[in-house]
């Protein structure tokens, strides 16, 4: 995949890149940090004293699929083996059916002080109801991201997307949830509560528009080359992804749909299996420090899970302290839902067919 266009870091990473790595310049699925003291290199001289040791943290690098990670690692995890890390970053839902299934650990949340500075709208989130057991790493919105140049008018609905004069023009998420859910809402439909069968038309729409061409093709992160190519007019989209690239590019554009968009939340959980407890407290300690969450949220430009950080992310950059993409509007979070987090097992393997069958993987 190309990233000649992406905006890349000093440090030679993307945005994307660096959300999924948790912060640290190191390559591949899985990570390691070193937790040491003041001055022992860039990343443990930001963490000052700190415990020692050597912590491992696994994300995804370009976001792999959820789905990937459980199926590598469950058997595992499911015999009470340490599975090579200590910390894992699944998006809120992966992170309730782990902790369902007993393979995450309570957080040493005594050691964790800046957990304090986590937003209220993520306290005991329906994932984690007694919040013992997961920090939010970053979350953010996914909507429509178009290019006027190509669609020549404004976007504000998702069922734009299905315009036939954008065919083979648009770009859906693999991520069965910020599609899905994005098109229920289109319908008139609430994915914090759909159930399968009041998918189904939804379903059959996608499949439609499929079967017709509307759709170009379903992508990962990789979308970004397409909508700034001008190859796709419209696609599904994330909120932190389209505010850098329009830096770039003053033709592109990240909505809302008046119906309500997708919110997602990537969580931190600490392994079942897994010891270093003084360094995976130091970690999140870190990250939720409020000077540190504004340094992420200004790299990042998604939502922040730190509460408190408008002032810090204007010192570093006034226009960030005032944008509507990491700090939305009221009428905004309104519309803002999360994908139903109680799903019954069998109703999450007929979603995960269907929307297979519909993408052709």
């Amino acid at each position: 995949m190309s990233t000649s266009r992406r905006t890349r870091s000093s440090s030679g990473i993307t945005r994307r890149e660096f959300i999924g790595r948790g912060g640290a310049v190191v390559g591949g699925m899985a990570l390691g940090a070193t937790i040491l003291g003041s001055g022992s290199n860039a990343f443990a001289s930001r963490l000052g004293d700190g415990p020692g040791g050597k912590l491992s943290v696994v994300n995804w690098p370009l976001y792999i699929d959820n789905n990937e990670f459980f199926a590598k690692y469950q058997r595992q995890l499911s015999q009470g083996q340490y599975p090579g890390f200590d910390i894992a970053a699944p998006t809120s839902w992966m992170a309730k059916r782990l902790i369902d299934l007993g393979y995450v650990q309570k957080l040493p949340l005594q050691d964790i002080p800046n957990a304090a500075n986590l937003s209220p709208g993520f306290q005991n989130p329906g994932w984690d109801p007694s919040g013992e057991y997961t920090l939010p790493w970053q979350t953010g919105t996914a909507g429509i991201a178009y290019n006027i140049k190509v669609t020549g008018r404004e976007l504000t609905s998702f069922n734009d997307l299905y315009d036939k004069k954008f065919k083979n023009k648009i770009g859906m998420l693999l991520e069965m949830r910020d599609t899905v859910g994005l098109a229920c809402l289109g319908e008139g439909i609430d994915p914090s509560t759909v159930t399968f069968k009041q998918a189904k038309p939804v379903f059959a729409r996608l499949q439609k528009a499929v079967d017709d061409r509307q759709i170009r093709r379903f992508t990962g992160n990789d979308y970004q080359d397409d909508l700034v190519d001008g190859n796709f007019a419209a696609c599904v989209g994330w909120s932190g992804d389209v505010a850098q690239l329009t830096l770039d590019n003053e033709d592109l554009r990240f909505v809302i749909p008046d119906e309500g968009g997708m919110r997602f939340a990537d969580t931190m959980v600490w392994m079942k299996s897994a010891k270093r407890e003084p360094q995976v407290a130091a970690w999140m300690n870190y990250f939720y420090d409020i000077e540190n969450a504004a340094r992420v949220a200004a790299f990042v430009q998604y939502i922040s899970p730190v509460d408190g950080i408008k002032d810090a992310l204007t010192a570093i950059d006034p226009a960030l302290g005032e944008s509507p993409l990491i700090f939305p509007p009221e009428d905004v979070q309104d519309r803002l839902r999360v994908f139903n987090p109680n799903l019954s097992a069998k109703d999450e393997e007929k979603f995960d067919a269907a929307f297979a069958e519909v993408t052709g993987s």
